[in-house]
């Protein structure tokens, strides 16, 4: 039912954007919805970061698995445990650049009914830095539509990107490893009796719609194609705010282009948020030196206290009445 759920909203959804095209609502679908979208993500990202930057952290709280700074003869794992700003800087790039959390302990598995195994899930490492990696080239390969004239370093990138040359237009490799990934992913989710009995539809509807949004690109690009210019036109009016929807769009578009919106606009109220709670993380982005340092908690006010001795001090006679011993006669 979860699956369903959220299969028939990103289905509904690319109808959405199919129908107002063909309705002529592409006004609404081309601009006011895009730059509703964008308002939504920039103000949700927003709010999110600060909220995450108001918590308070008193204490040094890094999250590590490796031997921490200690006497001078035991071997320091300085990217597992750092004790530096450097060190760091170098876990956090292991970390947001290869996943470094996610290839290690991620699988278990019981040997002769009593031994209980830790291991990596390579296949889930792969997919998942697959999937990213593929997901950014890919954005940064659209920027081209929002600038006049486009960055050399990106026509640089299309070029070895799609030095293949296979069909006109040239197949990108990311756009097929995106897609892949991505069905992987699902797969997996989908078949494991565990990840399925712990998945909500927020965990199904991100991937679903992802997979839309991968597989309309390829679509709109492969066989239904869509006038280039067009788009390009379209995505220049949104950045001098001056938008037009030019002639040219497909339906096909729009479906795309609804789900890119949906995206835009859940992504700060949703798991996938964590695009930018890596970077705020205090179990990741602080150092370890609590034994080379000394961190006084900055909350350890003084408070007026009620010791034993005024406690006996005020109920002595009381105290002796019942019987009770007392220090003080």
């Amino acid at each position: 039912m979860r699956v369903m759920i959220s299969l028939a909203a990103v289905c509904v959804l690319f109808a959405l954007g199919w129908l107002g095209a063909m309705l002529g609502l592409e006004y609404l679908f081309g601009v006011v919805i895009p730059c509703l979208a964008i308002v939504l993500f920039l103000g949700g990202m927003v709010y999110r970061v600060m909220s995450w930057a108001n918590v308070p952290v008193p204490f040094r709280i890094p999250t590590t698995c490796g031997q921490q700074k200690s006497l001078p003869w035991i071997e320091q794992q300085k990217f597992e445990n750092p004790d530096t700003t450097l060190g760091v800087l170098g876990r956090m790039a292991l970390e947001i650049l290869l996943f470094r959390s996610l290839l290690r302990n991620t699988k278990t598995e019981l040997v002769d009914g009593r031994r209980l195994l830790y291991g990596s899930a390579l296949l889930l490492w792969l997919g998942a830095l697959a999937m990213h990696w593929s997901l950014l080239i890919i954005l940064i390969r659209h920027v081209r539509f929002f600038t006049a004239p486009v960055p050399y370093c990106i026509t640089l990138m299309q070029q070895a990107e799609g030095i293949h040359e296979i069909g006109l237009p040239v197949f990108y490799v990311t756009s097929f490893v995106f897609v892949a990934a991505l069905a992987y992913l699902l797969a997996r989710r989908l078949t494991s009796p565990q990840l399925r009995y712990i998945s909500l539809a927020n965990d199904y509807f991100p991937l679903f719609l992802l997979l839309g949004i991968g597989l309309s690109g390829i679509l709109m690009r492969h066989v239904l194609r869509t006038d280039v210019e067009a788009v390009k036109e379209l995505a220049m009016g949104w950045v001098t705010f001056a938008p037009t929807v030019p002639a040219g769009l497909t339906p096909l578009f729009f479906g795309h282009l609804m789900l890119a919106c949906t995206l835009l606009a859940y992504l700060p109220f949703s798991k996938l948020c964590h695009v930018g709670g890596v970077f705020l993380s205090p179990t990741r982005n602080l150092a370890n030196t609590n034994r080379t340092c000394r961190h006084i908690n900055p909350w350890n006010y003084p408070v007026k206290v009620h010791s034993y001795e005024d406690y006996e001090d005020e109920l002595r006679d009381k105290l002796k009445a019942a019987g009770l011993p007392v220090e003080k006669e």
